[in-house]
């Protein structure tokens, strides 16, 4: 049996701009994506606290050291710069693997800096 299990996480990431004119997905810092494990163009699901929305869409590499969080393209419509989200990567795996898991989680403040580390991004 296979098992679809929280690999990745970014929690409370601060949107930074929102491009409508653009073909789509969210641009994420690529520091910020490899400290939370989650590949570039890797399928993501985004939750925005602040106004209640969610969206699957996949992550774009930004440049590093910006902490940059762009929606783009028609999901810029769900955001506005400020908003705090939520970024989530699931994976695959086996129920022997699921059962071993530990998501790298990072939780970042205001400016996205990392201010906590726990499980896979600890390494």
């Amino acid at each position: 049996m296979q098992k679809i299990m929280l690999s990745g996480k970014i929690h409370f990431a601060r949107l930074t701009a929102c491009e409508l004119d653009y073909e789509g997905s969210l641009e994420i810092d690529s520091e910020l994506l490899a400290e939370a494990r989650i590949l570039p163009y890797e399928k993501i699901l985004v939750v925005n606290r602040t106004s209640g929305t969610r969206l699957e869409t996949y992550a774009i590499p930004g440049e590093p050291g910006k902490r940059v969080f762009c929606l783009n393209g028609a999901a810029a419509h769900l955001g506005k710069v400020g908003d705090v989200i939520t970024v989530m990567a699931f994976s695959v795996m086996s129920e022997e693997e699921a059962r071993n898991v530990s998501p790298a989680v990072i939780v970042l403040n205001e400016e996205n800096e990392v201010i906590l580390r726990k499980g896979d991004a600890l390494k």
